[in-house]
């Protein structure tokens, strides 16, 4: 408990210091910015973060900064307790608590310090516009109940409202990703407290709606810029947006660490355009031949969070069980409410669906031994899920079967040294399958990943023939893998490296809590140098890739 507090305490002290930083730099940029020309870039906000800064308000900030700094107008879209109920201020345990909005606002002031207030009887007229611009400033929405919408919703089930369409916006399927992420579950259970935040959800989704198609409207941009596009507040802003034709632009923590992702698309979903010209010289072979080195060994993190600092190989118990056994295939699974869940779901109508049709497998071929690994983050801190592989094993019976050994989330076991001494390996849409594939395996995969754009792996399009597959692998002598398969791959995870981890460490530093962040001593011309800054430039303005260049 000491520990606690004591962590509480810095991180407010910690807090507050790189408030001022902001603060001090926000008003530096205010004063270097030279007079705006044209139609501004609006940035949204209102999912990146409650109490501090995170990476991706981080990433927003800079990336706004910048656009000032060369004379573009940006105007911040950014919420003023303008939701009954947000994701990020949701309590999962008492969904009627009250929001932290005093918190998140006071944050919020802190990025957009010395701005106009955007009111819609001070923007400018048309022909101000046209011969000088908008000015830089922020528009603040707050919240408005819609009484017929209320009416409209109240008795409606979950299902019913993941269904729910008003004036043709579809706003149930537009809150549901962020409905399952925040409680940490896929499959919804129809009681009260659940109804209860779909329809706060629902309300607020439709007053962002209404609220930011005014602010369109009024500013007519040139681009909108979203954090990943999955949480209602920007899935609404991007769905109103697109329904104008104007461009939206994602962005998501990159795979390198203190980097972003930026793209046309949805971030979660990682498109790349590689042109199928790429082909990987000996010195980009060595570079990527030098993370994976690193990384089978669990040296790595994502999002600032290190999974398997002691990862550690097969146990001598482990290989004596799997000794009795013709072969070995080992089952990697995700987190069921993870952002990437959505996009996966294409075959099958979700992950659990897919452990049951392998259930089926594993109990009919009992001379194989089947290891199924719970993905790490399941158990994270603060982000702990609530519908687990561990719980549908325990149910299913999963480990009874004498030919299964189920790995927990929290056992440091090497899945590469797994992968080494196994016939084939069976993925949902785990970025394992791609580094499997690196290695030579042959990879099963049965939900749409990130790397399924590319002949990555093998990816049947039908339940049947996932089935299908499984037994004719199982039973073969040996598995023919295509050798685009690899070369794929490798061309894959070097682009999401190299090319679209756009780097932010000049600036940004890991804070107290490792997933949030915190500015570190720079000077604007060093902003402007950057690389980052640049191809974030290029893509915004010019239609560019958002790809790194390459020396």
């Amino acid at each position: 408990m000491r520990e606690f507090f004591k962590q509480h305490i810095q991180r407010g002290l910690v807090r507050r210091i790189n408030n001022l930083k902001i603060v001090g730099m926000a008003q530096l940029v205010t004063r270097h910015s030279p007079s705006v020309q044209g139609a501004p870039i609006v940035f949204f906000k209102a999912s990146t973060g409650i109490d501090d800064l995170s990476w991706n308000s981080g990433f927003h900030l800079l990336a706004s900064w910048a656009f000032r700094l060369q004379g573009i107008p940006v105007a911040y879209f950014a919420c003023n307790s303008g939701m009954s109920k947000c994701v990020l201020g949701t309590n999962r345990d008492n969904p009627h608590k009250e929001m932290p909005c005093k918190s998140c606002v006071y944050q919020s002031r802190a990025l957009y310090t010395g701005l106009p207030v955007l009111e819609s009887d001070s923007l400018l007229s048309d022909v101000q516009k046209q011969t000088s611009g908008l000015q830089s400033g922020v528009r603040w929405f707050n919240f408005q109940r819609d009484e017929k919408l209320i009416e409209a919703v109240a008795g409606l089930s979950v299902e019913e409202m993941m269904r729910f369409a008003w004036e043709g916006i579809p706003l149930g399927a537009l809150c549901l990703p962020g409905l399952r992420w925040i409680l940490r579950i896929h499959h919804l259970n129809d009681d009260e407290s659940t109804r209860y935040l779909f329809r706060e959800y629902i309300l607020s989704a439709w007053n962002v709606a209404q609220k930011f198609a005014d602010f369109l409207d009024q500013t007519q941009p040139r681009a909108v810029i979203v954090f990943n596009g999955q949480f209602f507040p920007e899935a609404t802003a991007r769905y109103i947006a697109q329904k104008r034709g104007i461009r939206v632009i994602t962005h998501e923590v990159g795979l390198q660490p203190a980097s972003a992702f930026f793209t046309d698309g949805e971030a979660t979903a990682y498109p790349i355009a590689i042109p199928e010209s790429f082909e990987m010289n000996e010195e980009q072979n060595a570079k990527l031949d030098a993370y994976l080195a690193k990384r089978f060994q669990g040296d790595f993190t994502m999002a600032g969070i290190k999974f398997w600092a002691d990862m550690k190989g097969l146990d001598e118990s482990f290989l004596q069980k799997a000794a009795g056994f013709k072969q070995i295939v080992p089952i990697f699974t995700n987190v069921i409410f993870d952002t990437s869940q959505p996009h996966a779901n294409t075959v099958f109508g979700d992950m659990f669906d897919w452990l049951d049709l392998v259930l089926e497998v594993i109990r009919a071929h009992p001379e194989t031994l089947f290891v199924i690994r719970a993905h790490p983050d399941e158990l994270r801190v603060r982000k702990a899920s609530r519908e687990t592989v561990a719980a549908w094993v325990e149910a299913s019976r999963a480990d009874e079967e004498p030919n299964v050994v189920f790995v927990a989330p929290n056992e440091t076991l090497s899945s590469y040294e797994l992968i080494q001494k196994s016939k084939f390996v069976m993925v949902y849409n785990s970025t394992i399958g791609l580094e499997a594939s690196i290695m030579g395996a042959a990879v099963l995969c049965a939900g749409k990943a990130r790397f399924t754009q590319y002949p990555t792996v093998f990816f049947p399009q039908t339940i049947e023939d996932v089935r299908r597959k499984i037994k004719e692998f199982l039973g073969a002598e040996t598995i023919d893998v295509p050798p685009e398969f690899k070369r794929n791959a490798r061309r894959f995870l070097y682009y999401q490296l190299f090319k679209t981890s756009l780097p932010f460490g000049e600036f940004l530093e890991p804070s107290v809590r490792t997933t949030q962040t915190r500015l570190k001593p720079f000077g604007l011309d060093g902003l402007m140098r950057s690389e980052a800054v640049r191809v974030i430039t290029e893509g915004v303005l010019e239609g560019g890739d958002f790809l790194l260049r390459e020396e």
